[in-house]
C-alpha cells in the first residue's frame, strides 16, 4: 500500500515568509543546536510580529535555515509546525484545501484518496 505522504525534502513548505513561528522550547532547542544563546538565536534569525516569534526568511524567500542543495539545516530540532506538515488542521479537515496542498506538496501521493490521507 503506497503512503499518503511520503517527503520528498524538496523545500516547498520552506517557501514563504510568515509560516514558521516558534515557542520558547523551540528556540531554545535550536540555538543549542546552533551553539547559540536562545537570545542570539532569536535576534540573528528570527522576528515578531503580533506577539508571536518566527523564521527569518533569506533574500530567496525561502526559511533561513533551508539550502537548496543541503535542504534543512536544523531538521533533526525543526520546530513542530514544520514536524506537523502536510497534515494541517485545515488541510485534513478540508478536501478542497487537500487539493490545494497536492498540488503544491509533491510529497502527498497523487493518486491516494483524501479519507487516506486523513487516516
Amino acid at each position: 500500500m503506497m503512503k499518503a505522504f511520503d517527503c520528498r525534502m524538496c523545500g516547498n513548505c520552506c517557501y514563504g515568509e510568515g509560516g514558521i513561528s516558534v515557542d520558547q522550547e523551540e528556540m531554545e532547542r535550536i540555538a543549542h543546536f546552533l551553539d547559540l544563546t536562545p537570545k542570539a538565536f532569536l535576534s540573528r534569525f528570527c522576528y515578531e510580529n503580533h506577539n508571536r516569534i518566527y523564521v527569518r526568511t533569506g533574500s530567496d524567500n525561502f526559511c533561513v535555515f533551508y539550502d537548496n542543495e543541503k535542504s534543512c539545516q536544523i531538521h533533526p530540532v525543526k520546530p513542530k509546525i514544520c514536524c506537523l506538515w502536510p497534515f494541517y488542521p485545515a488541510i485534513v479537515s478540508d478536501k478542497e484545501n487537500w487539493e490545494l496542498a497536492k498540488d503544491a506538496c509533491p510529497g502527498i501521493n497523487p493518486d491516494g484518496s483524501f479519507e487516506d490521507f486523513v487516516r
